[in-house]
């Protein structure tokens, strides 16, 4: 099972080594981005909106358009894990040509990993062919189109979209192949053996399938196609911020502790390390689903009457717990990811849809925050002979996902409990068996 857009936003890091570079990186695009986190502060922060009831909505209306395949917004998710994942795997190749050229009994690594500037052109390239497939998907343009996508990288990219942007010109051109970068990946993709090349990269076989032509040279045109419609906006970038390999280099210094010296060694360092594609493609799909939620939710508002939209909840909204019933001094069970159990606790403090709790019988440095998803109360009195109790929220293991989701009980017969995930509609309704479930 796919992970649901809430669930993606939920689990994106509040701080790892990703989101320090793309701080490093807000010289370049002053206040473009910040690192919002949290499917409901997202709604808050690019809506406005404060109501409650409203944030309900325009949560239950994401869900469904998400889950919607016709809009394309798995389609890009799926575009920018890919296109990371494999970067991840040629960044370690990258590496390792770099380290063979660095010490000399070492050497043999050069000979047997791809050319480091090769490796780092043709994925630079790529990642601009799945942005523009992304936004095409995102778009409703039926077919990829640089054309389409220039126009709007120079007028209408903001946010997570503009920093992913600068990102790939600072980590994947400037920082590896120096100021000159664009000659050199122009140079190279002209080359004789360049579609060659690119039909053997991993990063390529990784997203081939979603690249537009019927065969490897077709592909390979518009992967050209791709990088000559946005050359002109990465030269600009450049030329108007100033940017430069070492001042890029600086202000990562500022941000994360870099102990070489190397610019195209960091570089490949940072392309293993972080996953900015991934970080921020999932950021650029929340958007256009929220804003495109609470557009329609706005609309349905004016003929609802007031009564009306208090009592409106869908079947997850229904199934997930109320907020209110979360009080201070409310002792509740907590989920613990990697025990695989829940835990009893008792609430401090209530920010939002966060929760600081202690655990009883531990002490106060176990105390933590943690989010509504992770939280229930337990009516033991109703519970069968196994713990559990109809309405009941629990943990249900997804053996594909290799991941526990969130459900709550809808049937229960004998050893086989049928039930409903929480942020997905009904289609994903099922019966597991005792020990799948928490």
């Amino acid at each position: 099972m796919d992970k649901s857009i809430i669930q993606l936003v939920d689990e994106l890091p509040n701080d790892n080594i990703t989101i320090k570079v793309l701080k490093a990186l807000d010289y370049v695009a002053p206040g473009e981005w910040t690192n919002v986190v949290g499917f409901d502060n997202s709604i808050r922060e690019i809506t406005g909106e404060t109501d409650a009831k409203v944030i309900q909505r325009i949560r239950d209306r994401a869900v469904s358009l998400y889950q919607d395949p016709q809009n394309g917004y798995q389609t890009a998710i799926k575009l920018y894990q890919t296109i990371d994942k494999a970067d991840t795997a040629m960044a370690t190749a990258a590496l390792a040509n770099k380290v063979g050229e660095k010490i000399g009994f070492l050497s043999f690594l050069s000979n047997i990993t791809p050319k480091a500037d090769v490796t780092q052109t043709i994925d630079l390239v790529l990642k601009i062919a799945v942005e523009i497939i992304a936004f095409s998907k995102l778009n409703g343009i039926p077919s990829p189109n640089p054309q389409a996508f220039a126009a709007s990288l120079a007028e209408n990219y903001k946010n997570a979209s503009l920093m992913r942007m600068v990102a790939l010109v600072c980590l994947d051109g400037l920082l590896p192949l120096g100021p000159d970068f664009l000659s050199k990946i122009h140079s190279i993709i002209s080359g004789a053996d360049a579609s060659s090349a690119v039909a053997q990269n991993p990063v390529f076989l990784a997203v081939n399938s979603a690249l537009p032509g019927n065969n490897p040279s077709e592909k390979f045109g518009f992967i050209t196609q791709a990088f000559n419609s946005v050359q002109g906006w990465m030269n600009n970038l450049v030329a108007r911020t100033g940017v430069t390999p070492q001042s890029l280099s600086s202000h990562l210094g500022s941000f994360i502790q870099i102990a070489d010296d190397n610019l195209d060694f960091v570089a490949a360092f940072l392309d293993q390390t972080t996953n900015y594609y991934e970080h921020t493609g999932i950021q650029t799909v929340a958007r256009a689903v929220i804003l495109r939620s609470h557009s329609l939710v706005k609309a349905e508002l004016p003929q609802d009457a007031p009564q009306s939209l208090q009592a409106t909840s869908s079947s997850s909204a229904a199934a997930k717990s109320d907020t209110s019933q979360y009080a201070v001094s409310k002792t509740v069970e907590v989920w613990d990811g990697e025990e695989e159990d829940w835990y009893q606790a008792t609430i401090e403090k209530v920010e939002n849809d966060q929760f600081f709790v202690h655990y009883l019988g531990y002490g106060s440095s176990y105390n933590e925050w943690v989010g509504e998803d992770e939280i229930r109360i337990r009516e033991h009195g109703a519970s069968d002979n196994n713990g559990f109790a109809v309405n009941q929220k629990v943990k249900v293991w997804d053996e594909d996902n290799e991941d526990w989701y969130s459900a709550s009980i809808q049937k229960i017969q004998g050893q086989q409990y049928y039930v409903h995930y929480l942020d997905y509609d009904s289609s994903y309704d099922e019966w597991v068996d005792l020990e799948e479930i928490r």
